[in-house]
């Protein structure tokens, strides 16, 4: 083989070579660059659907978990399941003596009724608006219907501190109010059917004044009704709406007397007046009938109550009292005229007005004083 040819088929595979790497046509170019750049902006999109739906999770477990709108719910929500250990619980809640001496109300106040037992429904609770001030504070406020009653309450709350990046809030004055209860004509009676002592909540203790207030601590909201069911007296009941944080809620019952007790009352001045009857004197003893003569009498007196008095009991501070009533007694005797020594036979009815005060004991029974007028 000659040289010439040598060297041409020693330039083939060069020329080869020398072709694959010869610039792609401008059209390939073009669409591969439209390509690229379609693809970072659907890469771009998604990066933005990414963001924008982790934007939005946050926002969301923020609204739901770390907001004060989140955190008022919670409470309601507490409220509305009867967990009152819990709603106690919550940061801003509970207060001590200082708290309650600085707001004015009893240093104390009873926190009887923060309990499951006192807590009446709470439904349709909902949040309307959420504010804040230059101060930082956040007002929350909240409509609900308590028991019966529709209610609208707003709550002011602090940044407590974080979770991580999330906030957490406290309540800047605590939902708690105080109700300053009288009850009158009863040393026991009941808030939404939990029974309660006068003397187990003052802080006289068993030396409580019965017509004192008694300061109790509630939750608010929340509706409370107050009633008296005893075998002595009884109420048809008060129902207060506690709607305004640290607030002081007044409440003035007055019981009156139960047909039971009237009766037993009843029962016991006519005993009392039978016993009159049976002193054979013309005036008997701590009694409130008697009769007088000028003349001298034979033979003992004979005593009846031809008309018993009917009994009415009303309320008299702590205690009770039988209003004036009239009755009659009557009287058989014979009397011998100190003028001409005749004897008489007399039969009189002799009217008698009977009052009296009724004393409700430590242990529950009645002491009964039964008095002329």
């Amino acid at each position: 083989m000659d040289r010439g040819a040598m060297d041409t088929a020693a330039m083939a595979p060069v020329a080869a070579r020398a072709r694959q790497v010869e610039p792609e046509p401008a059209a390939a170019a073009s669409a591969r660059r439209r390509r690229l750049a379609l693809d970072l902006t659907l890469l771009g999109i998604v990066g933005l659907l990414l963001v924008a739906a982790v934007l939005a999770g946050g926002a969301a477990m923020y609204r739901e978990f770390y907001s004060p709108t989140a955190f008022v719910e919670r409470y309601l929500g507490m409220l509305a399941d009867g967990r009152a250990a819990d709603a106690l619980a919550v940061p801003g809640v509970a207060v001590d003596s200082a708290e309650l001496e600085a707001a004015g109300l009893p240093a104390t106040a009873s926190d009887a009724l923060l309990r499951r037992d006192a807590l009446a429904t709470l439904t349709e609770v909902e949040v309307t608006s959420e504010t804040e001030d230059e101060n930082g504070v956040v007002f929350v406020t909240a409509t609900y219907s308590a028991g019966a009653f529709p209610g609208t309450t707003t709550f002011g709350l602090l940044r407590d501190g974080t979770v991580g990046l999330a906030p957490t809030w406290r309540f800047a004055t605590s939902p708690l109010a105080l109700m300053d209860l009288t009850v009158q004509g009863s040393m026991t009676f009941d808030v939404n059917g939990f029974t309660i002592d006068k003397r187990q909540v003052s802080p006289d203790g068993a030396d409580a004044d019965p017509q004192a207030a008694v300061s109790l601590l509630v939750f608010s909201p929340g509706v409370y009704s107050v009633s008296v069911d005893t075998q002595i007296s009884s109420t048809r009941g008060v129902a207060v709406l506690s709607d305004s944080p640290f607030a002081k809620v007044p409440v003035d019952i007055q019981a009156v007397a139960t047909p039971e007790f009237i009766d037993i009352v009843q029962q016991r001045v006519e005993e009392f007046l039978v016993g009159c009857t049976e002193q054979d004197v013309l005036q008997p003893t701590g009694c409130p009938f008697g009769f007088v003569v000028q003349d001298r009498i034979v033979s003992p007196p004979e005593w009846s109550i031809a008309a018993q008095p009917t009994i009415t009991v009303v309320p008299d501070g702590a205690g009770w009292s039988i209003p004036a009533v009239d009755a009659t007694a009557r009287i058989e005797v014979d009397i011998r005229s100190l003028f001409d020594g005749t004897v008489r036979h007399v039969v009189e009815d002799v009217p008698f007005t009977v009052t009296g005060s009724i004393v409700i004991l430590p242990d529950g029974t009645a002491s009964i004083t039964v008095s002329g007028p």
